[in-house]
C-alpha cells in the first residue's frame, strides 16, 4: 500500500488518464458535474487509512460487537465473526468477508472517516452546505472475491432531490487486477434510474444488475487509484467492479453515502399513518451545516451486517 505525496499544485492522473484533484475547487466541481465523478487525492491521510484497516480486523473479530450475516433483519438471522476467529490470523479473519455494511456505527476510525475534513470539503462543494450521511460500507475483497455488477446507488438509496453522493476511498492501491471500480462517464446526466434484475454471473456478488441503458462496456473507464484517494460520484452514475483476480492481497475500500440534509430520505416504506411524500429515514449522521429536520430526532436502526458473496448461495 502506498499513499503518494505531491505538491498541492501538481495534477496527477490515473493510468487511464483520469485527473486526481489536489483541491476541491471549481475545476473539481466542474469535472463532477460533467462526468458524474471526480477524484480527490489524499482524501484520507496515510495514518487515517491505517486506522481504518486496523479497525477492520477488530470489527471482523467481533471486538466491536456482533455482525449480522446476510440481508435480512429478523429473528432467524445468524451472526458471523466473534469467538470462532480466536485461533485465526488477521488475514484469515479478514478473508471471511467481502463487505460489511455500517462499520461507522461501531468502529471509531470508520466513523472519523465519515467526517474527514477533506471529504467534507468535497461534499459541500458538490452537494451544498448542509450534508448528511446514511450509510458506510467496508469492502475487504480478498483474492478470488467477486465484484458488483453495473448499478446506480440511487436505485438503492432514493433521495427527493437527486443529491445522493458516494465517496469511495481506496484503503489499498486499487488496480484492474485486484478489482478496482469502473465507471461510465456522463451516465448520470440523463437522470434516469434503469431497471435491475437478478444475475448469476460468477464475477459478481449477490446484488442485482442494472440493464437496458444506452451505454456499453467498452465505454467504461477503470479507476485505478492509490490508497487514500477518494472517488466522489453521483448517485445516478453507472459503475461496477470485477472480481479480485490477483493471487494474493486485498482490495479494501470504504464507501460512504451522503446527501443534502435539505432533502427527505424515503429509504424505508412510510409508517401506517405517514404519506410517502414525507417518509424520512432518520438514522443519519450530520457531517456539515444544519439539519432542517432536526426536530424529528435521530434514530439508531442500522447495525453492522455482512454482504453475501455467492459462497453458499444468495438468500434474496
Amino acid at each position: 500500500m502506498t499513499v503518494v505525496e505531491s505538491a498541492p499544485d501538481v495534477l496527477r492522473r490515473t493510468p487511464a488518464g483520469l485527473p486526481m484533484f489536489q483541491r476541491t475547487d471549481a475545476d473539481f466541481a466542474r469535472h463532477y458535474a460533467e462526468h458524474g465523478f471526480a477524484l480527490l487525492a489524499e482524501g484520507l491521510r496515510a495514518s487515517e487509512v491505517a486506522a481504518v484497516n486496523d479497525d477492520a480486523v477488530r470489527l471482523c473479530r467481533g471486538e466491536f460487537g456482533e455482525i449480522r450475516d446476510g440481508w435480512r433483519d429478523d429473528d432467524q438471522t445468524s451472526f458471523v465473526g466473534g469467538p470462532e476467529t480466536a485461533g485465526m490470523s488477521d488475514e484469515e479473519t479478514l478473508r471471511q468477508y467481502l463487505c460489511i455494511h455500517f462499520p461507522h456505527k461501531v468502529a471509531p476510525a470508520a466513523r472519523a472517516a465519515l467526517q474527514a475534513p477533506r471529504i467534507v470539503e468535497a461534499l459541500t462543494r458538490v452537494i451544498g452546505p448542509n450534508v448528511k450521511a446514511m450509510q458506510s460500507m467496508l469492502f475487504i475483497k480478498s483474492e478470488g472475491k467477486p465484484g458488483q455488477a453495473w448499478h446506480q446507488d440511487e436505485f438503492f438509496i432514493p433521495t427527493r432531490d437527486r443529491s445522493l453522493t458516494a465517496v469511495w476511498i481506496a484503503l489499498d492501491d486499487a488496480t484492474v487486477e485486484n478489482g478496482c471500480l469502473w465507471v461510465l462517464p456522463g451516465s448520470h446526466r440523463r437522470g434516469v434510474i434503469y431497471p435491475a434484475r437478478e444475475q448469476s454471473d460468477p464475477r459478481f456478488d449477490c446484488t442485482t444488475e442494472s440493464y437496458d441503458f444506452p451505454y456499453s462496456d467498452d465505454q467504461a473507464v477503470p479507476v485505478e487509484i492509490p490508497a487514500g484517494t477518494a472517488l466522489v460520484f453521483n448517485g445516478y452514475l453507472l459503475h461496477r467492479s470485477l472480481e479480485n483476480s490477483g493471487r494474493h492481497g486485498y482490495r479494501r475500500a470504504l464507501a460512504n453515502h451522503y446527501m443534502s440534509a435539505e432533502s427527505l430520505l424515503p429509504w424505508r416504506p412510510p409508517a401506517d399513518d405517514e404519506h410517502m411524500a414525507i417518509a424520512d429515514f432518520r438514522d443519519i449522521v450530520m457531517v456539515a451545516g444544519e439539519d432542517p429536520y432536526g426536530y424529528k430526532g435521530i434514530a439508531d436502526i442500522q447495525q453492522p451486517r455482512s454482504r453475501p458473496d455467492k459462497d453458499g448461495g444468495c438468500d434474496r
